[in-house]
């Protein structure tokens, strides 16, 4: 009778599982067609949707913010005059920029609380819906497009609002003017950038020295497979050393002789197996100083550019376009290393070839 008993109520909990699991959950349960949409909640309007005064006052808080924007671009541009930094001080250094700072500071301040203030303040309020379509819509779609610009132009009040229209185009254009002018600070004052580019501190007869040291390196200290950061004998005493060092830095190596495959004219280029190649990849300028011994390779480190030096530092790999520039060098009379010449091209990056 007790077993009968257990049968029925297994019987009964085996069906209830049933039940429970053909049942949909309450958490994943279909409405019925009885509820009811509870929609948005009412608009509250602004208070320049309100009060014709407030509405005044925010368009002139707009147009002011934008004319503040011009008045800071102009800032920056007479701060950058006002400050000049030709003498290298460090104080001219921090007035200009801070100075500088400012106006852009204010010229991109104004701009972006004047278009947020106008958003919040000023355009259309109310609540939309809109429908996203993954592919192209109909001509009739694209037609209602053409009239919902025209209708944000009218809510905007874009055309309209002629002083806020007026006042963001004046700061939009007076916004890069500071960037323009002190893109000349970055080349040479009353000299060609290009002519002095074009030409480093290497001439006839000046020493390879150690990079930083400045001390002189013989032939007979450059071993097959070493690589020594160079620079011109005297560029320690320069007052532009960073920027001559920047353009005249060169890598030197020895290899076997046998490895180097030597173009007609440059015969005399190397000596004994040494060649020297400038250290400023033709890429982007940045400097090359990963040299693998075994392969004889020079990688750049930032795009991976990758130089053969025993082909004339031909590119094998990556976005540089041409060679790096090879440094004719010779042994004076005491077996110290020294150039025959300049570069017989620009270094760097090859857009100074285009001068």
């Amino acid at each position: 009778m007790a077993h009968d008993e257990l049968s029925e109520v297994d019987s009964t909990s085996g069906s209830s599982a049933v039940d429970t699991r053909d049942r949909a959950s309450a958490g994943t349960a279909v409405a019925g067609s009885d509820f009811q949409n509870p929609g948005e909640p009412p608009h509250r309007l602004r208070v320049t949707d309100t009060d014709p005064k407030a509405n005044k006052r925010a368009q002139r808080q707009v147009y002011t913010m934008f004319y503040l924007s011009i008045a800071g671009s102009i800032f920056a541009i007479a701060a950058y005059m006002a400050f000049p930094i030709e003498d290298g001080s460090t104080e001219a250094l921090r007035l200009n920029t801070l100075f500088i700072g400012l106006g852009s500071a204010l010229a991109l301040f104004g701009i972006g609380l004047a278009a947020v203030h106008w958003g919040k303040a000023l355009m259309a309020d109310k609540e939309g819906i809109d429908i996203r379509h993954p592919v192209q819509g109909s001509a009739e779609t694209r037609e209602r497009a053409v009239e919902i610009f025209k209708e944000a132009d009218e809510e905007s009040g874009f055309g309209r609002r002629t002083l806020i229209r007026n006042s963001l185009i004046g700061a939009l254009l007076a916004f890069p003017l500071p960037g323009i002018v002190l893109f000349r600070g970055l080349a040479p004052q009353n000299e060609n950038p290009v002519e002095l580019l074009s030409h480093t501190m290497w001439k006839k007869g000046t020493r390879l020295t150690l990079d930083p040291t400045g001390a002189p390196v013989k032939a007979s200290d450059v071993t097959i497979g070493s690589v020594f950061h160079i620079i011109p004998e005297g560029l320690n005493e320069e007052h532009d050393r960073l920027e001559q060092k920047a353009k005249a830095a060169v890598l030197l190596m020895r290899l076997n002789p046998a490895d180097l495959n030597i173009s007609p004219g440059r015969e005399n280029w190397s000596y004994q197996g040494i060649v020297a190649y400038s250290k400023i990849c033709t890429h982007v300028g940045c400097p090359v100083a990963l040299y693998e011994q075994q392969t004889h390779h020079l990688l750049c480190p930032c795009h991976q550019s990758t130089f053969d030096v025993k082909n004339e530092a031909a590119v094998i790999f990556g976005p540089a376009k041409r060679p790096l520039p090879q440094l004719p060098i010779e042994v004076d009379a005491e077996g110290y290393l020294v150039a025959q010449s300049d570069f017989h091209e620009p270094v760097g990056p090859s857009f100074w070839e285009r001068s």
